[in-house]
């Protein structure tokens, strides 16, 4: 396949129509997506991308498998728990990096090759310590849920902070006034003690915590057998 087309310019490729759509829903989000705004940026006409990609949605999928492409696959050591905390992690950063994954992912999953391998990784660390498919299902699920709603909490927080202006920090501030009057007021004591006594930890911190309990969670179940057992 030619790089170039017969003026000079990169030639129009799926690859490259796929990397431009990324780019362009990473700094502005999956609305900001249309093909004229795609051939735009490429400098090339509407029509040449329809030659390799015929409707949003078919890009939209390839966009999800490009990225779960580029998501590492952790190495095989360690025992079950240890390889998904890796696979979680790195779902997380995925996440992080192109916020618009998140929504996409809470749909309908997308089957394309790089997503069905990670998938088959993930139920491959837990079929070796279930053979019962549908608990490793759930496994999986349960741990892909957890990453999904982690990750949804801070990019939310990080479109607060777009959006108003303001830190996490200042927003405090701004709120504290408010907060003096109602921890004074006697009226919400465990949300006092909370105010008056908790720590703030950070976004790593809150994410190794949940994962934490969601892992203890998942090998007490894998101890005391099938959902359906009695």
């Amino acid at each position: 396949m030619r790089d170039r087309d017969r003026g000079g310019r990169p030639a129009v490729t799926e690859e490259r129509i796929v990397r431009t759509a990324i780019a362009i829903a990473d700094a502005e989000g999956i609305d900001a997506l249309s093909m004229r705004r795609i051939a735009t940026e490429m400098g090339s006409g509407t029509t040449s991308l329809y030659r390799h990609v015929t409707s949003k949605d078919e890009l939209i999928e390839l966009m999800v498998d490009a990225v779960f492409g580029e998501v590492p696959r952790p190495e095989a050591a360690g025992d079950w728990r240890a390889r998904l905390t890796a696979s979680a992690r790195v779902l997380r950063g995925a996440l992080l990096r192109h916020p618009w994954l998140v929504q996409q992912m809470s749909r309908r999953p997308a089957l394309g090759p790089n997503v069905l391998d990670q998938s088959d990784h993930a139920l491959g660390v837990v079929a070796s310590v279930t053979d019962d498919a549908t608990r490793a299902n759930l496994v999986v699920s349960a741990v892909n849920t957890y990453v999904l709603g982690s990750a949804a909490t801070e990019l939310a927080e990080l479109e607060a902070q777009r959006g108003t202006g303001m830190t996490e920090e200042e927003w405090q501030q701004s709120v504290g006034e408010y907060v003096r009057q109602v921890v004074e007021s006697g009226r919400y004591p465990h949300f006092s003690w909370r105010v008056l006594e908790s720590g703030e930890p950070d976004d790593e911190t809150r994410f190794e915590f949940g994962l934490t309990c969601l892992l203890n969670g998942v090998a007490t179940a894998l101890a005391e057998g099938a959902p359906n057992d009695s």
